[in-house]
């Protein structure tokens, strides 16, 4: 699944010295120095330092450290999800949950596509929303995990390499720490933002955040606009420690306990759905059309 020489790497990093390491791994000297100048040769890239004092990490070698151990981790769980998946019923589909991907919309829906898909089974899979998964998971729905619901645009799936199905479209919110002046109030009205830092994903992200920055910037430039590159827990924790208020929706309330999401009085809204992989599983299209099906008996009501 990744390459061995990673293991490595990370062994003579930690140790600071080949022969260190090599007493580590019970091989020689040698043999390490010929897996750390072939990772070196193969990446074209100097990891490290050598001099009489020791090893240290170059700019380079720092970076794939950093994200050496990700991978060796997340290749081991790849590995386990891949067993689990080969022990369970073809008819399984994998739905991955994360507080930024909550799954309550497919649970709330569940009852009506059992009637018209009976064989259709749902597993989760829970994931750490960092940005290195965002982008492994998306870029591969339908390896470890089929299906994961959430905001998106066509801006957003075309930059993860995925494909959205609409279910509907969701409000802008705001999410305020309890301890900010605006938490008290359950609706804000535009105005209230003025003269506070506004959170929102950068531009390019999503064309709907787009739209709301635009609006922003040539009617309301009271507001400051804070840009950041990525929805986690870290953001939702400088939310609440900086009191900066923070572009949210409804679905994401139970994410931080000290954090309150408002609705504003604007018309800024944001798809909200599904995202699979851009060549779906035939039980992944069978759930889509059972589900268009349900929502559309819904609208009818």
């Amino acid at each position: 699944m990744y390459n061995p020489q990673l293991e490595t790497f990370i062994k003579v990093a930690d140790a600071g010295s080949f022969n260190k390491a090599a007493e580590k791994m019970f091989i020689t000297p040698t043999a390490v120095i010929k897996q750390i100048n072939l990772l070196e040769s193969s990446l074209d890239l100097k990891l490290f330092e050598r001099t009489h004092r020791g090893l240290t990490l170059t700019n380079p070698g720092i970076s794939i450290y950093n994200d050496a151990k990700y991978i060796i981790q997340y290749s081991g769980e790849s590995i386990q999800r891949a067993r689990k998946a080969a022990e369970s019923t073809s008819n399984v589909i994998r739905i991955g949950t994360s507080p930024m991907t909550p799954t309550q919309i497919l649970v709330d829906l569940w009852p009506e596509i059992h009637k018209l898909c009976p064989d259709i089974k749902f597993q989760l899979i829970p994931f750490e929303n960092t940005p290195e998964n965002a982008r492994e998971i998306l870029k591969n729905l339908g390896q470890n995990i089929d299906i994961v619901a959430g905001i998106f645009d066509e801006t957003m799936s075309n930059l993860r390499q995925c494909k959205g199905f609409e279910l509907f479209k969701v409000p802008i919110c705001c999410a305020v720490s309890l301890n900010h002046p605006l938490a008290v109030k359950d609706k804000l009205f535009i105005r209230d933002l003025y003269g506070e830092n506004l959170m929102l994903m950068h531009r390019g992200w999503s064309n709907y955040v787009d739209k709301l920055r635009d609006d922003i910037w040539t009617n309301h430039n009271k507001i400051n606009i804070v840009d950041f590159d990525f929805y986690s827990v870290e953001v939702f924790n400088q939310c609440q420690n900086s009191n900066d208020i923070l572009m949210a929706i409804d679905a994401w309330s139970s994410v931080h306990p000290l954090l309150k999401i408002i609705p504003v009085e604007w018309e800024h809204t944001i798809p909200y759905g599904l995202l699979h992989s851009t060549h779906p599983s035939d039980n992944v299209n069978k759930l889509l059309n059972a589900i268009q099906i349900v929502l559309e008996s819904k609208n009818k009501l």
